[in-house]
């Protein structure tokens, strides 16, 4: 019932940009926490960017300055532009929402994740 699908993974060259969305169903959207996380092999997943349901953003130390995330709670869908690319920005990247319960079991779903390939 609950599907989160990544979109706009690909192969670019550094310093090259793209832009990944992330469309969700199933779920009340506009009450989840979103976020992007990445992974690559033989390293932990890594939160990369996250926009709350208060519109709250937080970034990774190491995309600062070169990524955006934004939310479009009526199109239900999450966005990451990503610009000034480094091959260390290869992984798979995946979406997550978080409802972020407190008081409950908690609610969090994840994507299959879309490849995003930097390289010369």
């Amino acid at each position: 019932q609950v599907q989160l699908v990544e979109s706009g993974g690909g192969l670019v060259q550094p310093g090259g940009s793209l832009a990944l969305s992330c469309a969700a169903s199933g779920i009340v959207f506009a009450l989840f926490d979103m976020a992007w996380y990445r992974q690559v092999p033989g390293k932990e997943r890594e939160l990369v960017a996250k926009i709350t349901r208060r519109d709250y953003i937080t970034y990774a130390d190491s995309v600062k300055g070169r990524f955006t995330i934004s939310r479009d709670n009526d199109k239900e869908t999450m966005s990451l532009q990503m610009r000034s690319l480094r091959t260390e920005d290869t992984g798979v990247y995946y979406c997550n929402a978080d409802r972020g319960r407190t008081d409950r079991l908690p609610s969090v779903y994840w994507g299959e994740g879309t490849q995003v390939t930097v390289s010369s």
